[in-house]
């Protein structure tokens, strides 16, 4: 057996979700590296289980801060937005007037088309 094979069971075995056999069992806690592997693992479950418990007192002007600095990324933001719309709007206006101005050539030479015609 190796360390490969037992790998994925140790975070497992440490919740007690996992029932192996006892050649494996003994296998763990013969090898080094699954030693060294469950005692990460179990730092980490104390150190998150602490996390839980510990409050932080903010600053007092954290707050203020921070309603401050979303307010100046709204405004950035409400500032780009209406930039970009005024591109868009004076896109779409440059937009229909070129295609105002090709349909009303094409009318023209359609109208001057049927006047040849019609003298001819």
């Amino acid at each position: 057996m190796r360390y490969e094979d037992v790998a994925e069971l140790l975070p497992r075995l440490l919740d007690g979700n996992e029932s192996i056999d006892a050649a494996t069992l003994a296998f763990i806690e013969s090898d080094l590296r699954c030693q060294a592997e469950l005692a990460r693992y179990r730092k980490l479950l104390r150190t998150l289980q602490q996390l839980r418990t510990r409050y932080l007192e903010p600053s007092p002007g954290l707050l203020a801060q921070t309603l401050a600095a979303l307010e100046e990324a709204s405004e950035r933001r409400a500032l780009r937005s209406v930039l970009t719309g005024r591109r868009i709007a004076y896109g779409a206006i440059g937009g229909a007037v070129a295609a105002g101005a090709a349909t009303a050539v094409l009318v023209a030479r359609s109208r001057r088309r049927a006047g040849l015609r019609l003298a001819g």
